[in-house]
């Protein structure tokens, strides 16, 4: 594994993990609705999760999507239906503390979790893995460069999103407001569905 290993692995990284997508509009959602504080375990979750699910790709599972493209379209598909059930949930949200709303941020393991139905996930590390793989005996290595420059990117790549998101939150001070910002994210999140498919 060469420099110029290296630093394709991170140009890719910071284009996949900072890109607007379902994670970052989501932790954005979250910045603005509960604060910085508070969205930093689904943060975690979210830089986590993506090493976790590359192990699973790594540990054989990527073979299985080549083989049997329909597994991989049935995965799509259940993600696809999942993300747009999270971005109806944000859509609707009301504004922090609204008694009507109940909504709290995600936890750490649900922000991990989310990887594994996040189409934009499993493209990524799919990709990661047709791009970055060595042979022999550098094949774990390689895979274990890949986990640690994912965690690297996305804690302050995606934090960037949680910063915005609750600068956002500073900015609004009305009911509308909020619905009208909850329900853009809602809104862009489920485009993002759109965008994966295309």
């Amino acid at each position: 594994m060469t420099i110029e290993w290296y630093a394709t692995l991170f140009g890719f990284a910071v284009l996949t993990c900072g890109t607007p997508g379902p994670n970052n509009l989501m932790l954005t959602a979250s910045g603005a609705n509960f604060g910085v504080r508070r969205t930093f375990p689904h943060l975690l979750g979210v830089a986590f999760g993506q090493p976790a699910l590359q192990i699973v790709l790594a540990l054989g599972l990527h073979p299985l999507f080549e083989r049997f493209p329909l597994l991989r379209l049935g995965l799509q598909i259940f993600g696809s239906f999942y993300l747009l059930w999270l971005a109806w949930r944000v859509a609707i949200a009301g504004a922090p503390g609204d008694p009507a709303s109940r909504g709290r941020p995600l936890t750490m393991l649900e922000g991990l979790g989310f990887q594994f139905l996040n189409p934009k996930a499993w493209m990524m590390g799919i990709s990661a893995i047709s791009l970055f793989s060595q042979e022999g005996i550098n094949y774990w290595p390689s895979q274990i460069a890949v986990m640690i420059m994912f965690v690297v990117v996305a804690l302050p790549t995606c934090f960037v999103w949680v910063l915005f998101g609750n600068q956002l939150g500073n900015w609004i001070s009305s009911e509308q407001g909020w619905r009208r910002l909850n329900g853009s994210l809602g809104v862009l999140t489920a485009l993002c569905v759109v965008m994966l498919w295309y």
